[in-house]
């Protein structure tokens, strides 16, 4: 099940993003972006969704409403269900969620050195658009038409 994080939710959520996007600190050089987001005000704004299993929270996204576009923000699955799938459920409720929204495309950006991400995406069928540095990150801007 897809739902809206809760309040009480928010140290879980940046837990999950701790353990998710640990590997890549040696990788990048530094804590990922998502590692140091306020999960409380995305929640709050309604940007939090969590994926949730026998009641536990195995993953989430954080999605950004924009006049044209949905911006995937983050996404992350807890390490000990990464390969399960889980991440492909994700991907499918934020493309599905773009179009629900009237919304015809979903955007996303990755570091440019998580190679393994780009791939994947790709394989999903968003092309890159852009890469440029932007907040001390050099990043890859990918986007998917899905309306």
């Amino acid at each position: 099940m897809i739902r809206q994080a809760r309040p009480a939710e928010a140290p879980l959520l940046a837990a999950i993003v701790e353990r998710a996007y640990g590997p890549w600190v040696p990788v990048v050089g530094r804590r990922p972006f998502p590692m140091d987001d306020d999960y409380a005000a995305r929640i709050a704004a309604g940007e939090a969704w969590v994926l949730e299993d026998a009641g536990a929270i195995r993953g989430l996204v954080v999605i950004e409403t924009h006049a044209d576009h949905l911006m995937l923000d983050n996404i992350a699955v807890d390490p000990a269900r990464q390969g399960s799938g889980e991440g492909r459920v994700l991907l499918d409720f934020v493309e599905a969620e773009a179009r629900r929204r009237g919304l015809p495309e979903v955007r996303l950006y990755t570091n440019v050195l998580m190679e393994r991400n780009i791939a994947l995406y790709a394989k999903r069928g968003y092309a890159e658009t852009e890469r440029r540095q932007e907040k001390g990150f050099a990043r890859v801007f990918m986007a998917k038409r899905v309306g």
